[in-house]
């Protein structure tokens, strides 16, 4: 199928905007690659440390007889259920190494918290931080610079994309990601929702709400929504850096230690076959346009559009929310995962999966086929699904849709376009996640009413002041702006308690809708919020200069954002600074004054962020 026009046409100006800095990335990895490996170049000292509690048959493998020798990224610990099966995962890898002949050692241990603890508290305001936390991690993990291969071990939402941009800053190396997969069906997500937004009525107490939660989140493995993590994980299928079909089998399957297994062979075949492709050479402008379209055909997270803008910039390529948008335009929606749809990543994966969903889009020319990837096999390996026959791997065409509710094929799409939207206009820029909102609320206009924090809002739901705002002169809904959430003012933290209360006045009729600065994480809903709001309010964007009563519109459908105030008046407004104690309180307590240099150099939230430019 030749490539669509858009798809090649946005491909193509990515890469003539990237040219010379990916032609630098390109120079310094070939570099790099061209050196003699580490325990030949390095120092008798250097050497005798790096190895010196390997056992003495893997010592001698990596040192006299030259064996590779991989270095381990892993991101292990048991407070994150995805990542809890991960302290298994080394122990296998070494196995399988001396099976064939070579050796790895744990490089290194990156951090990694759960969002879902850290919700609606002081400690989200490192979440979006510890992406950074954890690249550079991985860059200490890898600078004992003796690994001729690397296997990153993460799932969950920052993890991966903070192992992926460190990994490209050894983009030398040859590498492959390895998931854990997630846990099994609980509540349903639809069920779970149901119940938060009673408890944010006062309909049920805390102990219903816990029950609830604790049927959802019981036990090991990633969350089962399409959140962060899981669109990670449908992302890194479409960029080529599993081994085909790992994202979505579960922990405990006999399937997970086999996959965890090949994972090992595929990185050691590319060091020891004549296609050499390190993890640098193989993210290049078509990997990341596939893993653009992918995010977009599944209605995929909303972090991305601030992640991979990141990812890319680590690659030498330049991406901004203009593809994303272009490309979101001609790419069909193919699957219902909730938060835009009922069924969760368990259902998704028997459905068809990622392989279903990778495989419609190559047919339908909107994936590059020919993009690079860690198997010979190229891209199409990643349209098929693994099993066991006879005890050992085997993959197998995965048909057609197993639930049409669930997966579609391109030509029977449920929607004709992507699941994100970018939105811009007087407010800034911004992006919003429709493939979650009824059409009839992609229009929002009504009065702002302003909050300086997510607990404003929060208290001011509980007193009815929101639902009370709703019916001043008529207005029939409200426009809820919460800023001073952008990186540069408390780390960009995502504002995910704010739905149960707003979905309830939306339940009850009212029209309303979000716009921050902020995040509101891969599970947005159904209530319209338009978020990561550029330039943020910190920063003296638009939003510092919003006051109540003013009239918002937000037009998903035009791709608008206003302040419908005369344009001499808005120009004429000083922007507000932030409240003292707004800015005192972002400060200090659980360990934020550590990030501080971390506020004061990042980027927008279109620029990805990122602090270490």
């Amino acid at each position: 199928m030749k490539l669509h026009p858009v798809v090649a046409a946005v491909t193509d100006r990515i890469r003539g905007r990237s040219r010379d800095g990916r032609e630098r990335y390109l120079r310094l990895i070939e570099q790099m690659a061209s050196r003699q490996r580490g325990a030949d170049r390095m120092g008798c000292a250097n050497v005798a440390h790096a190895f010196a509690a390997l056992p003495a048959n893997d010592k001698f493998k990596v040192v006299t007889e030259r064996a590779p020798n991989l270095a381990i990224v892993n991101a292990y610990n048991d407070m994150l259920s995805a990542h809890a099966p991960l302290g298994g995962f080394p122990e296998v890898i070494k196995d399988e190494a001396r099976r064939q002949g070579a050796t790895a050692q744990v490089a290194g241990g990156v951090p990694a918290m759960c969002d879902g603890v850290t919700q609606g508290t002081p400690g989200m305001e490192l979440s979006l931080f510890s992406r950074d936390v954890i690249a550079q991690g991985t860059a200490v993990a890898l600078c004992h610079d003796v690994f001729d291969g690397a296997l990153m071990l993460g799932i969950c939402d920052k993890i991966v994309p903070g192992l992926l941009i460190g990994a490209l800053h050894f983009g030398h190396l040859p590498t492959v990601f390895v998931p854990g997969g997630p846990m099994t069906s609980g509540l349903s997500n639809n069920d779970k929702a149901k119940v938060r937004e009673q408890a944010a009525q006062g309909l049920v107490g805390r102990e219903a709400l816990l029950e609830a939660e604790q049927k959802a989140y019981h036990g090991r493995g990633t969350c089962t929504f399409y959140g962060t993590a899981n669109s990670n994980q449908m992302l890194m299928e479409a960029m080529g850096l599993h081994v085909p079909g790992t994202a979505f089998v579960n922990p405990d399957n006999e399937l997970r230690e086999q996959l965890t297994r090949e994972a090992v062979r595929t990185v050691l075949g590319i060091i020891r076959q004549r296609r050499f492709t390190p993890i640098g050479q193989l993210v290049d402008e078509r990997a990341i346009v596939n893993a653009l379209v992918a995010l977009l055909a599944t209605g995929g997270s909303t972090n991305h559009l601030i992640h991979w803008v990141a990812v890319a910039r680590s690659a030498g390529i330049t991406i901004d929310w203009n593809d994303f948008a272009e490309l979101s335009a001609v790419t069909p929606l193919l699957a219902r995962v909730y938060p835009n749809g009922s069924a969760d990543v368990n259902h998704f994966q028997a459905a068809g999966g990622p392989g279903f969903v990778i495989r419609e889009l190559i047919d339908a020319g909107l994936m590059h086929d020919d993009a690079l990837t860690v198997r010979e096999g190229g891209l199409r390996e990643y349209t098929r699904e693994p099993g066991l026959q006879d005890g050992r791997l085997a993959w197998r065409d995965i048909g057609p849709s197993r639930d049409p509710q669930v997966v579609r094929p391109a030509g029977e799409p449920f929607g004709a376009t992507g699941g994100l939207k970018l939105l811009q206009g007087n407010l800034g820029r911004a992006v919003i996640k429709v493939s979650a909102v009824p059409a009839d609320r992609h229009l929002i206009e009504a009065p702002a009413r302003v909050f300086d924090s997510q607990e404003d809002l929060l208290r001011a739901f509980a007193a009815g002041e929101l639902e009370n705002a709703c019916g001043v002169n008529g207005a029939r809904g409200l426009v809820c702006v919460v800023r001073w959430q952008g990186p540069q003012a408390n780390g960009m933290p995502e504002l995910h308690k704010l739905t149960p209360p707003l979905a309830v006045l939306q339940g009850k009729g009212w029209n309303v809708a979000l716009v921050t600065d902020g995040r509101m994480s891969g599970a947005s809903g159904k209530v319209p919020a338009a978020i990561h709001v550029s330039p943020e309010a910190a920063a003296g964007g638009p939003l510092a200069r919003l006051r109540d009563g003013d009239r918002v519109r937000l037009d998903a459908v035009a791709g608008t954002l206003e302040a419908l105030v005369p344009p001499d008046e808005w120009q004429a407004r000083t922007p507000q600074a932030m409240p003292a104690a707004i800015h005192e309180d972002n400060q200090h307590g659980l360990g934020r004054e550590l990030f501080a240099g971390f506020r004061r150099r990042a980027l927008s939230a279109e620029e990805g962020a990122c602090t270490w430019l």
